[in-house]
């Protein structure tokens, strides 16, 4: 059995925008890339926007949570993709060299909910393409 690569979005808070990115990229992906998400200041909290339209959509998992950078420093990932500025400055060094991409998107936090599906959208139109690309 051939084992799937795996990516790691990486963002600031991990409640948001790289939360739907794995959810995405897992749901779209899945047969080839395993996501995981995590925070370089975790929330802790999935933002309650993003999840109810994960599952609107039919993406949500209820093994999504917002953790901190440290939980998965361990795991060989084969892409990380910054999905925030913030996390881009602040990418940590991954035991094993790994190739990091940054891909940004404007966070959604705090705004109409129309915002979070343009966000969701965004991130199908731009993120899914590379990782399928480096990955598949």
């Amino acid at each position: 059995m051939k084992l799937n690569k795996k990516v790691l979005i990486l963002c600031t808070g991990n409640s948001c925008r790289s939360i739907m990115a794995e959810a995405l990229i897992n749901a779209k992906l899945g047969e080839c890339v395993e996501a995981q998400s995590s925070g370089v200041k975790a929330s802790g909290t999935v933002n309650p926007n993003a999840q109810a339209l994960l599952e609107s959509k039919g993406y949500w998992r209820d093994e999504y949570h917002s953790k901190v950078i440290e939980t998965v420093l361990d795991t060989p990932f084969d892409l990380v993709v910054t999905v925030c500025d913030h996390a881009k400055e602040t990418c940590p060094m991954f035991p094993k060299a790994v190739k990091t991409i940054h891909i940004g998107f404007d966070d959604p936090s705090g705004k109409a909910v129309e915002e979070y599906e343009k966000t969701l959208n965004l991130i199908e139109k731009e993120l899914l393409p590379v990782v399928k690309e480096e990955l598949c």
